[in-house]
């Protein structure tokens, strides 16, 4: 059974749909900076400009670590070669000619989250860097064409797992895409890997943030002692990520913010 604080109304998917369609234009705009010599720093500072220009709060900036107090310092996470998911922006970090970085966004509107990211090339990258990036952004979309009401959750991952292995990659386990609305994560989870048909059935008015992180060589992980955040692939492998929130609707689906591109 489907929990009712799982389920979204149209109104709330509409007001989802419009924080969604801000990330989406500034991950646009965040391509366009990203190039030898631009400091992470300077691309978490223009994206929180932005968020707040539009209306909105950033929703990883304060995140809780644990209880620990080391929370998450930056608008963005910036994850750059090896690093997988949550590196944290800082204007001592430069990219290089060469280097891939995620860029994970999240924003609050109006009482309800957005959550995207994408993975972008600093100039001229290698060809494999290039083919993981096209793979990790095909798995994505594989995996939203499993979202339809009436198929599981486990029908995403598998979708994404599959196709990622057959192209001699790897997926990532320790993290996992969510369930998502008034609150950045909510249930259900959405991991990348498992056999199909299995978990809680898709149903109109859910929303998900879809995220497959996938890595060139090996699938495990490792975190920064340094700053606590920052999961790098353990082998030093490149790794991509690629997500989108996508509302289960009554014949479908629809990815909030507007339609998956190449």
């Amino acid at each position: 059974r489907v929990s009712r604080t799982v389920l979204k109304s149209p109104a709330e998917i509409g007001i989802m749909d419009e924080a969604n369609r801000i990330i989406r234009g500034i991950l646009d705009d965040l391509e366009e900076r990203v190039r030898p010599g631009v400091t992470t720093g300077e691309l978490d500072a223009f994206a929180e400009a932005r968020i707040r220009e539009a209306g909105g709060v950033p929703a990883f900036k304060g995140y809780p670590h644990r209880g620990d107090g080391n929370d998450f310092p930056g608008t963005i996470c910036a994850s750059i070669n090896d690093e997988i998911v949550h590196g944290v922006p800082s204007h001592h970090t430069r990219l290089d000619e060469g280097d891939v970085i995620s860029i994970d966004l999240g924003i609050r509107l109006n009482g309800y989250f957005g959550d995207s990211a994408r993975t972008f090339a600093v100039g001229k990258i290698s060809g494999e860097a290039r083919r993981l990036m096209d793979v990790t952004r095909e798995s994505l979309r594989l995996a939203v064409d499993q979202v339809a009401p009436g198929n599981r959750v486990s029908d995403i991952g598998f979708a994404v797992q599959t196709y990622v292995e057959q192209q001699g990659f790897s997926v990532v386990r320790e993290f996992v895409g969510h369930g998502i609305g008034a609150n950045l994560h909510e249930d259900p989870q959405i991991p990348n890997f498992g056999a199909p048909g299995r978990g809680l059935r898709l149903t109109s008015g859910m929303v998900l943030a879809i995220e497959p992180m996938v890595n060139a060589g090996g699938p495990d992980v490792v975190l920064s002692a340094d700053d606590g955040w920052t999961a790098r692939t353990k082998d030093g492998s490149l790794s991509a990520h690629f997500e989108v929130s996508v509302a289960v609707t009554e014949d479908g689906h629809k990815v909030l913010g507007g339609p998956l591109t190449d």
